[in-house]
């Protein structure tokens, strides 16, 4: 039995996806057409045509979608697996897009294209949230979907909301405080310029290797002010491939796989490079040893909890959240490495990010442990999505 009348069990994606008026406004470089094609896409729907090119459609579900509305992704989604659902605006209270069978598709569009007509009555009317979700487990925050009317003059407002969906919700402090204006005047520099996420994430690669030269050489500075750029295109690649929904197989790989890896070599480096900048340190040895320990284990552990209780550590408790802020990652510990290279003493920060990837690891431990305990008494439920 379904416990929630609201979420049935999820049927195939509809058969067709419709289309229905036009829309000059361009948003994140792309026409609304393009935009809601990739929705579509996304969602599993492979038919998909505009109202005049229907030909001989005969039969099936169908998908139709106003081009004078701008979906949050996971609405259509949604949709497209909800046959006799009609999605209403809570503001306008206009129907804006429906799953109806073949039959209802004329009466569908006339109800969402000009206001006329009524849908039969077991055409559930639903909410943008009732059919999308509040919680967003890929990004980890909990947030309605975005239902916005798109004109000239929303068009500001609304690609400040589409940026700001893009966002994790959990992340380091770097990522989530500092980085979202300058983020968001780049990403629509790149999209109306045509720049793809992969041709962004391919300078953020080579920043890598710059910064992996300048600190095995003792060039801090260099090294850092690189290594800082590539951060910020870190965040800047994972945002315009979700506006723009460009994401791919290939580009994910690329984008986490370089995320993954190149942390222990960069401190590796730094390490080394403290011979020829004039600042050994007896400890070296250690400190390279516990970092690169510690990152790998740290990994490991969360990839554990992840197989124990189905969730990531960081959206289970608030206190979990609030470490991922400040956990031995590459961003919080480059905020360690920055003020004591400035200060010319490249050896203090990295034995002080080795003593906190040390804690740090000992944290996630703790975390695992209380898992095991807090299960007893149930399953584990993230406190994003109460």
């Amino acid at each position: 039995m379904n416990p929630d009348p609201l979420r049935p069990s999820p049927a195939a994606p509809a058969t067709l996806g419709v289309i229905i008026g036009r829309n000059p406004t361009r948003l994140w470089g792309m026409t609304s057409t393009e935009r809601l094609n990739r929705s579509l896409k996304i969602a599993g729907v492979k038919d998909i045509r505009s109202y005049d090119r229907l030909g001989d459609f005969a039969g099936g579900s169908v998908l139709i979608v106003s081009n004078d509305w701008v979906f949050d992704v996971s609405i259509i989604k949604g949709l497209a697996t909800r046959p006799n659902t009609v999605i209403i605006d809570g503001e306008t209270r206009r129907a804006v897009a429906a799953n109806v069978d073949a039959a209802q598709l004329s009466a569908a569009i006339a109800l969402i294209e000009h206001g006329a007509g009524s849908l039969p009555a077991e055409v559930q009317p639903l909410s943008a949230e009732d059919v999308g979700g509040n919680y967003n487990h890929e990004l980890r925050k909990k947030e309605s979907p975005y239902l916005l009317q798109l004109t000239p003059e929303t068009l500001a407002a609304v690609e400040r909301r589409m940026f700001s969906g893009s966002y994790k919700g959990v992340t380091d402090f770097v990522t989530k405080f500092w980085w979202p204006r300058p983020a968001e005047v780049v990403t629509r520099w790149c999209s109306h310029g045509g720049m793809s996420p992969n041709q962004v994430t391919l300078i953020g690669f080579i920043a890598v290797l710059i910064s992996f030269w300048a600190f095995w050489n003792g060039h801090y500075l260099l090294g850092l002010a690189s290594g800082w750029l590539m951060t910020f295109l870190d965040t800047v690649d994972g945002k315009l491939a979700r506006v723009t929904l460009t994401s791919s197989p290939m580009g994910n790989v690329f984008d986490h796989g370089i995320d993954l890896i190149h942390p222990p070599f960069w401190w590796w480096a730094w390490i080394v490079g403290l011979v020829a900048y004039g600042t050994p340190t007896p400890y070296a040895d250690l400190a390279l040893w516990v970092i690169l320990i510690g990152y790998v284990v740290q990994r490991v552990l969360e990839g554990i909890f992840m197989s124990l209780f189905d969730m990531h550590v960081h959206v289970w408790r608030r206190f979990d959240s609030f470490f991922r802020l400040i956990t031995a990652r590459r961003n919080p510990n480059l905020v360690i490495l920055t003020p004591f290279a400035l200060a010319g003493r490249p050896d203090l920060g990295i034995l002080l990010v080795a003593l906190w990837t040390a804690l740090s690891l000992v944290v996630h431990a703790v975390q695992i442990l209380q898992g095991l305990v807090a299960r007893r008494h149930g399953p584990l439920r993230s406190w994003l999505a109460a």
